[in-house]
């Protein structure tokens, strides 16, 4: 396929610096209502004709997203209460952090730059990553696993 930029000749690919000037234009305020940010790859073709493991399947996934649901219902009162819906009072008492979590995620906004909206997404997506882990508590893990999933602030 070929992809071409205003003023370009055409290309297989955008430059890096077109991809940088067009992430320019973006607004952080748009950016941060953005759950997460990830750089999907092209598969291969070898991997798509292949007959090895693909990784995760779709009812492995359902099966692991709706048991995390389970674990919100009681906790979020109910289900039409999400982690994803949660405010930033509510995530200080149903997602409290650790000290080692807190710290993580105190540098990780320092050195990121990132916003208090950003702050309260990386602990709903915390809270959401520990649920898919079957833990009842937001460990460190979980919060460095957020903060990878905010791609763009890295590159703002």
């Amino acid at each position: 396929m070929k992809c071409t930029a205003k003023g370009t000749k055409p290309t297989d690919a955008f430059s890096q610096r077109q991809m940088d000037n067009y992430l320019s234009r973006l607004s952080k305020p748009l950016i941060d209502r953005v759950d997460i940010h990830v750089e999907v790859p092209a598969v291969p073709h070898h991997h798509l004709t292949g007959k090895g493991p693909r990784g995760t399947d779709t009812a492995t996934m359902r099966k692991q997203v709706l048991a995390a649901r389970q674990l919100q219902l009681p906790r979020n009162g109910g289900p039409l209460k999400p982690n994803a819906s949660l405010s930033g009072r509510e995530l200080d008492t149903l997602a409290p952090l650790d000290d080692m979590s807190r710290e993580l995620l105190k540098q990780a906004m320092t050195e990121m730059g990132l916003s208090a909206r950003a702050y309260d997404k990386l602990r709903r997506v915390s809270r959401t990553i520990a649920d898919l882990d079957n833990s009842a508590a937001i460990q460190q893990q979980h919060v460095a696993e957020a903060v990878q999933y905010r791609l763009l602030d890295r590159q703002m």
